[in-house]
């Protein structure tokens, strides 16, 4: 499963803590984390990846791959600024927002409008939106945020050109 973390380049060293338990986490569980790329959030939780072994792809809003964060796996350079934010909500079966400015706003919207389950930790808070069939869910930890992901994250499966699978 591939799980989108987003959230703001800047933000206090709790929700620093709170991404990379997050990042861990997926690393752990066996999945692949997709992100912005940069700092923050996106790079604490590439880290948290990185340090259980696991898999971090950034999708970056400029062309010049030696912005990333060091941590990724892979590094996306997209020359497409605010509009990769589409990109990152797309690449995740399920969302987890940690804080987060306007930009991981717009993340939360496209992710709903696609149908994708979108988790905040300490992140917006929507409520209810009476003409979509999505809601935000809210996690207390980043275990429960991943546990969410995984329950309502959809699998697409596996492109296997030997099998005939796509």
């Amino acid at each position: 499963m591939y799980i989108s973390v987003i959230g703001h380049s800047r933000c206090d060293e709790r929700r620093i803590e709170l991404a990379y338990e997050v990042g861990k986490e997926i690393a752990l569980r066996g999945h692949v984390l997709v992100s912005g790329g940069l700092t923050g959030v996106m790079e604490a939780a590439s880290r948290g990846a990185y340090d259980a072994g696991g898999v971090a792809v950034g999708i970056l809003p400029g062309a010049d791959r030696s912005q990333a964060n060091r941590w990724l796996t892979v590094a996306l350079p997209t020359d497409m600024g605010h509009a990769r934010n589409t990109l990152v909500a797309l690449a995740g079966d399920a969302i987890i927002a940690i804080c987060g400015g306007y930009g991981t706003l717009s993340e939360i919207a496209f992710g709903l409008k696609m149908g994708k389950p979108v988790v905040g930790l300490e992140s917006w808070d929507l409520g209810e939106c009476k003409q979509e069939d999505l809601t935000m869910m809210q996690a207390s930890t980043p275990t429960e945020a991943v546990d969410l992901a995984e329950k309502f994250g959809h699998r697409p499966p596996i492109h296997r050109p030997d099998l005939g699978v796509s």
